[in-house]
């Protein structure tokens, strides 16, 4: 009985983690988009559409931060490619 509330109780706790992962609003998600959108224009390869949650503050900022570490990694490759 012991061994089936332990086994319970975890897998209990992992649909309970699983539940309470970042949605399309999160920081990592707008960093991405922003990301790729700064290197991509940055380095004039192609525009990115992104369908953005920029009613989400935690989304506008991962996606500033992204777009400006995008064009600094596009700038950088430029610099080690000549």
């Amino acid at each position: 009985m012991r061994k089936l509330l332990i086994v319970s109780f975890f897998i209990l706790l992992q649909a309970l983690l699983f539940g309470c992962s970042h949605g399309e609003k999160s920081f990592e998600s707008g960093y991405d988009d922003g990301y790729a959108e700064g290197y991509n224009t940055q380095c004039k390869i192609r525009e990115t559409i992104i369908h953005g949650h920029l009613d989400s503050a935690e989304y506008k900022k991962g996606y500033k931060i992204g777009r400006n570490d995008g064009v600094e990694a596009c700038k950088n490759y430029k610099k080690i490619k000549r």
